[in-house]
């Protein structure tokens, strides 16, 4: 991309404060409603969760869009979610004013902040910025493909809506569900959760204090994580939570050992238990429609059925040897 970006004279393109906070969130939210899918958009509280993390700076890495009187019309983040060789932008533009030099500005500034973080990635990295894409979107779509963007994912939203209690779960022989405990079992479940997905596309080894930044989200609830057991060691789990008024499936995974045995499908169904016996009916998950696993096939088969699905774009910033 070139900076050659020309933003409409009637438009402010500046860098966010924290008071733009719930106009950014009631912006994104609004816009994601428009195409369809507004579920993997962050409320307030998940956003302002996301804000103060160590090392993200408001004024730095956030970017919005504002009309002569006030009003939010474009806004975009930026995520390092990778040593600084792998970063995420996340934004949008109100349907209203596309067409106005919006999208491509932010980009533009997107792409500057890469190229910062950029220089702290290891030498040989392969360096690239990635975005997700409601497939919906076509203006989106041309945007990003116009600026050297290519989709390298598809990503699927799945539901399912309960009309009556889901039957009883059997599971495998010698496995059992236990409470999840923080403090004496997060190391155990955080070491198993790096092995379950050590080998799926973009999956990368968190560290134990990267990990456990889930527990600062807002939605955190401890009594929905559902952790499976074979004696002393950890089958399988799935971490669930409540977002935006329905049950979320928000990881779950089996270690190898433990796989083709029925324990997805067990820990699946019983989450659908854990959310029905608190009155709730519509529960949804994110899921990767190229999983190894075979996971899409897995939620089918607990009677989840496709209701969005998501492009991740993604832009090569500098070759390397390692990714």
């Amino acid at each position: 991309m070139t900076n050659r970006t020309y933003l409409d004279p009637s438009l402010t393109l500046r860098p966010a404060r924290w008071t733009d906070i719930n106009a950014v969130a009631e912006l994104t939210h609004n816009v994601a409603e428009m195409e369809g899918d507004a579920m993997f958009v962050m409320t307030a509280e998940e956003l302002a969760s996301e804000w103060k993390q160590e090392g993200f700076n408001v004024e730095r890495d956030v970017y919005v869009v504002e009309t002569r009187d006030g009003r939010l019309v474009g806004s975009e983040e930026f995520y390092n979610v990778g040593d600084h060789h792998k970063m995420k932008a996340d934004g949008c533009v109100h349907p209203d004013f596309r067409g106005f030099g919006i999208g491509s500005s932010l980009l533009e500034k997107m792409e500057e902040r890469a190229k910062v973080d950029m220089g702290l990635a290891a030498s040989d990295e392969r360096v690239c910025i990635q975005i997700m894409m409601n497939n919906t979107d076509e203006a989106g779509h041309t945007l990003l493909g116009e600026n050297g963007y290519s989709p390298v994912r598809y990503f699927l939203r799945m539901e399912i809506n309960l009309k009556e209690a889901p039957a009883a779960v059997a599971f495998p022989h010698g496995i059992e569900l236990r409470p999840f405990v923080k403090e004496a079992h997060a190391p155990a479940v955080w070491r198993a959760d790096n092995e379950i997905f050590h080998d799926h596309w973009g999956s990368h080894e968190f560290a134990f204090e990267e990990w456990s930044k889930k527990f600062s989200n807002p939605n955190f609830d401890p009594s929905l994580w559902l952790i499976a057991w074979d004696g002393d060691e950890i089958a399988g789990f799935s971490q669930n939570r409540m977002r935006q008024g329905i049950g979320w499936v928000g990881t779950i995974g089996v270690r190898r050992p433990w796989r083709s045995k029925g324990l997805g499908l067990a820990l699946l169904r019983s989450s659908f238990d854990k959310f029905y016996q608190r009155g709730t009916t519509t529960i949804g998950l994110g899921v990767d429609s190229a999983n190894i696993t075979g996971a899409t096939r897995v939620y089918e088969r607990g009677g989840m059925h496709i209701v969005g699905e998501h492009a991740l774009y993604e832009k090569e910033l500098r070759a390397g040897s390692r990714s």
